[in-house]
């Protein structure tokens, strides 16, 4: 955009371009459906959400849950927020290069599930370029999939073209641009590319996928007919899908006619406020050698902006940096940014965050999550920022220290990129260009096969562990199980209506019919099956089974079928899941069963007893959840809300979870971790709960019927919830809750979106042990806790160690001193209440104090012993002594030192070479101490000497060191290795 072109002046600003792409798929019967979060929090196979298509795996899988209005869904469109970094799909490293590139960027899309297909598809991407955005058909190119040894040609997509555009404009490509895949696997399909010539008047098709900012691709249509296996291969997919996406961004600069995305208004007022913060020259488009003469300013802007956009997005939807996973790549896109900024454009140290109030203001309509996170996405830049400071210092050190030894015009070692990279955080681009200021090269395509074989060393390690829980089968199920249930079967899909219902009775046992037997990928579903103690999937018609789902484990027990005279079997369940409506249970026969047939009708009999222990721990998640907001953020405490909203956090927000029959887990969003004072209040209010015996409500509810208007309510972030949706309430009756959504008195009382099981009443829970809260990543925290006998357990527990803390007191001398050692020991090993654990810590660390005294009279004596000991072993005279003596007090340097200053007071005349062991046994460590008296002999040299071979730590002066041998790991004994010291010392 040029100086004088303002905003006014722009035909297509970009707000007007997204509000025409959507009014467009609106007219022709698309549903406007919202973009996801960019951070996919219910998919673990991808790290950021890359394509508009993401939210929508469950329809081309057939898994969507048909109580979600997603699966009514036939037609959608949307502006979907995409990041791409990390993972198969990775543009973090071309950034800043081209005018391009971006790891964030919107990507406006169209979807069909199961609707049209590929003559539709052509036609509407058609229409709304030429049409609604009034683009030059003359300067446009489309490609189809040539085909390989996998997949046929798509003649049928060339066909369609050549009605729009000449035989030279419409171009057969390989796989590698026109077979789309998500990832490693799931959906994928040929696909269509169109492209755009910004130069126009010309024909030259050769420039098509040629990475020129002239010739571009502007829409993808991609036609979803397969399924991409574990093993590699393909599946046909049972319906025929249609996923486009149109990058935003350079819609943009084609319809404002700029050379490159960065030129448009999504950029330059972000540009504008770099250059404000930074007080560098303007940006001015630069690449390459160009930019090279200007230390690659223009490129420091271009990667500043675009990872900014990045960072707050994610922040925003609910990612954190930290050392693995997405928060990994985030720590290492922060970094990049910051480096870039304060090596290319001068910034100072905390100019990244001063960035994110004008980007809130510059999208923050369209993108509201913006807004309501500002302070939090601020607080995490920040506090990222300056702690990468000191790394930035160590990284670069780390590069010298191993480029140091390296000869110019030699390759920098891969291995070493991968270190920087994964340890150091430093982007293999920085480590690039710093070897070639050092005349060095970077193997990227080696780099990369690091990289990548770490990561297949994950996904073998998830695999195995998958195949062994099954006996080694693949279990899993996609569209092609579900659609063969569902259509080649005509099954309804289960009834699990009665997984609420808790009974043993035998007159209230729940019946299934057995509807198909799933034998696994490999052998598929089969009438019958009659080995005993191999994994199958029974499919019911009814069930009583919960099925794993909302962080609730799922239940386990068993099924009966015959007859009851002898002829009878049993299917016990190991795991149950749910796929697209239908639940699998998963389990084996026992031995000597008969075979098991379709339409078998089972008795079911879920593990009550069991279920009971995880029902205890699920309601008690929820009221750990209302007791964490009501003693961290309560609503109701402005003072406190303040407080909080200044450190980035506007609520204690759950980030994750985990109930089974031993424990609950329980992830929340809080920047700092809870005091002894915090945890026991929460702790109390849960125990408060069940002491109280509070009823637990249970109503299923529309979206709409007022239940959003609950002030109290309790809902995970970024979780799509069913229509009509189950609440479930802790002590408030919830038609009076919904009557009356905005009375205080509801905060008191948990109320949340939850489809799991839970008791009756609070107090069949028992009791409640808050056991531990730790962080998992920046600004999230994790509480683990027990309920019922476990919970009494740990009680107990904590009852017999504060009694034993209690007598400890008592003790003197080395009797307290060992008390405290064993006892520490005794407490850090212990699942108690994390609170009590602080507080028993604290009664042993003020018993310490008493320790003082007798520790230094106890060091004093020992420095006097061995002052007299030595009166009788130095030779007077010029010739020099050397003397080696062992005295056991643990791994104690300062005492150490004393001993070794009181021996050169002594003898501060003498000629006097001395060495001073002490062993700790228990901790399988030497301690070696020694000094020279006037004898110029190197102490660190003779204790090296002597410790030659084993692993040692220390140092200090030439007349006085002291060094650690660690024998941990050695098949060395203490002693062994205390007498070959003794005896080198003697002889060197």
């Amino acid at each position: 955009m040029s100086d004088e072109q303002s905003k006014d002046e722009i035909k297509w600003t970009m707000s007007k371009a997204r509000d025409a792409f959507v009014n467009f798929f609106k007219e022709n019967g698309h549903t406007h459906w919202p973009s996801s979060p960019c951070v996919p929090l219910d998919d673990p196979t991808l790290l950021f959400i890359n394509a508009g298509m993401n939210q929508y795996k469950p329809l081309f899988l057939g898994t969507c849950d048909p109580n979600n209005a997603m699966s009514q869904l036939k037609r959608a469109a949307n502006t979907q927020k995409c990041i791409r970094a990390g993972g198969k799909h990775n543009d973090l490293e071309d950034v800043g290069k081209d005018v391009y590139h971006h790891t964030f960027f919107e990507m406006l899309g169209n979807w069909s599930f199961g609707d049209y297909f590929k003559e539709e598809a052509i036609d509407f991407a058609w229409r709304c370029l030429t049409e609604v955005y009034g683009l030059d058909p003359s300067r446009m190119y489309a490609t189809f999939f040539e085909g390989n040894d996998q997949a046929p040609r798509d003649v049928e997509a060339q066909q369609l073209w050549l009605k729009y555009l000449p035989s030279e404009r419409v171009i057969p490509c390989s796989a590698k641009d026109n077979f789309w895949e998500m990832g490693a696997t799931g959906p994928c399909g040929p696909c269509t590319e169109i492209h755009y010539d910004r130069i126009g008047n010309r024909i030259v098709p050769e420039l098509v996928n040629a990475d020129l900012p002239e010739l571009i691709e502007i829409w993808n249509v991609v036609f979803i007919q397969y399924n991409r296996e574990n093993d590699g291969s393909l599946r046909n997919l049972p319906d025929q899908h249609v996923d486009t996406g149109m990058g935003f961004e350079r819609l943009v600069s084609i319809l404002q006619n700029v050379p490159s995305n960065y030129d448009t208004d999504v950029f330059q007022v972000l540009f504008e406020k770099v250059q404000q913060v930074t007080n560098a020259a303007p940006y001015t488009g630069l690449v390459g050698e160009e930019d090279a003469k200007n230390n690659f300013r223009d490129m420091a802007y271009r990667v500043i902006v675009d990872h900014l956009r990045t960072l707050s997005f994610s922040i925003a939807d609910g990612a954190l940096p930290s050392n693995e996973g997405r928060g990994y790549v985030l720590r290492r896109i922060l970094r990049r940014a910051v480096r870039y900024g304060r090596q290319n454009l001068g910034a100072e140290l905390g100019f990244f965050s001063q960035l994110v109030g004008t980007l809130v203001d510059h999208m923050g309509d369209v993108f509201p999550e913006l807004v309501q996170n500002q302070e939090h996405i601020v607080s995490v830049i920040r506090e990222e920022e300056t702690s990468f400071s000191k790394t930035l210092d160590r990284g670069l050190a780390k590069f010298s220290e191993l480029a140091a030894d390296l000869k110019a015009g030699t390759k920098f070692p891969s291995d070493a990129v991968h270190l920087l990279y994964t340890t150091h955080g430093f982007p293999i681009d920085l480590t690039e260009l710093m070897a070639e200021e050092h005349n060095l090269s970077v193997d990227t395509v080696e780099v990369e096969e690091l990289m990548e074989a770490e990561r297949q060393l994950s996904r073998d390690a998830r695999d195995a562990k998958l195949a062994e829980a099954m006996g080694g089968k693949d279990m899993s199920v996609t569209a092609e199980q579900t659609s063969y249930l569902s259509t080649d079967l005509g099954l309804a899909l289960t009834n699990d209506d009665s997984k609420y219902l808790w009974s043993s009775s035998s007159d209230d046992v729940v019946t299934g019919v057995v509807k198909a037997i799933y034998a696994g990928r490999q052998e598929g579903f089969v009438d019958s099956f009659g080995t005993a103690g191999e994994t199958i999937g029974l499919v019911l018609d009814t069930t009583c089974f919960y099925a794993e789902a909302g962080g609730q484990i799922y239940d386990t027990g068993s099924m009966t079928y015959g007859n009851g005279n002898g002829n009878g079997g049993t299917f016990t369940v190991s795991s149950v899941q749910s796929y697209g409506g239908y639940t699998l249970h998963l389990g084996t026969l026992s031995e000597g069963a008969p075979a098991l047939s379709v339409d078998t009708t089972l008795s079911l009999l879920p593990d009550y007893s069991r279920r009971a222990s995880i029902a205890a721990n699920h309601t008690l998640t929820h009221v750990l959840n209302l007791s964490l907001r009501n003693v961290l953020c309560d609503p109701r405490n402005e003072a406190q809300v303040e407080k909080l909203t200044k450190q980035g956090v506007s609520d204690i927000k759950q980030k994750g979870s985990f109930v089974d029959e031993t424990k609950l887990r329980f992830d929340f969003t809080f920047p700092s971790s809870l005091s002894e004072k915090q945890l026991a209040k929460v702790e109390e209010i849960c125990k408060a709960n069940i002491a109280n015996d509070l009823p637990v409500f249970t109503s299923v509810v529309g979206l709409n019927d007022g239940i959003m208007d609950v002030g109290a309510l309790r809902a995970v972030f970024g979780e799509v919830y069913p229509d009509p949706v189950r609440v479930v309430s802790v002590g408030a009756d919830i038609a009076e809750v919904m009557a009356n959504p905005q009375e205080a008195k509801w905060y008191d009382y948990s109320v949340e979106f939850c489809g799991g099981t839970h008791l009756k009443h609070t107090g069949e829970a028992g009791s409640f042990v808050l056991l531990g809260e730790e962080g998992i990543a920046k600004g999230v925290r994790r509480i683990t806790a027990v309920t019922g006998q476990i919970a009494k357990d740990c009680e107990a527990r904590g009852e017999k160690l504060t009694g034993e803390v209690t007598e400890c007191g008592s003790l003197e001398g080395s009797e307290l001193d060992q008390g405290i050692k064993d006892l520490t020991n005794a407490i850090n090993q212990a699942d108690i209440s994390a609170s009590l654990k602080i507080q028993l810590r604290e009664m042993l660390q003020s018993y310490s104090k008493k320790l003082v005294a007798f520790k230094k009279a106890q060091e004093k004596e020992l420095a006097s012993a061995i002052t007299m000991e030595l009166e009788g072993l130095v030779t007077a005279g010029d010739n020099a002594s050397t003397i080696v003596l062992r005295r056991d007090f643990g791994i104690n340097g300062k005492l150490a030192k004393q001993v070794l200053t009181s021996v050169g007071k002594k003898f501060k005349t003498a000629n006097l070479n001395f060495m001073l062991l002490s062993a700790d046994a228990d901790d399988q460590k030497v301690f070696v101490a020694a000094t020279s008296l006037n004898t110029g002999k190197d102490c660190n040299a003779w204790i090296k000497s002597c410790t030659e071979g084993l692993q040692c730590r220390g140092g200090g002066k030439k007349d006085s060191s002291q060094y650690t041998v660690d024998l941990s790991g050695s098949s060395s004994s203490v002693e062994d290795v205390c007498s070959e010291i003794i005896a080198k010392g003697n002889a060197n």
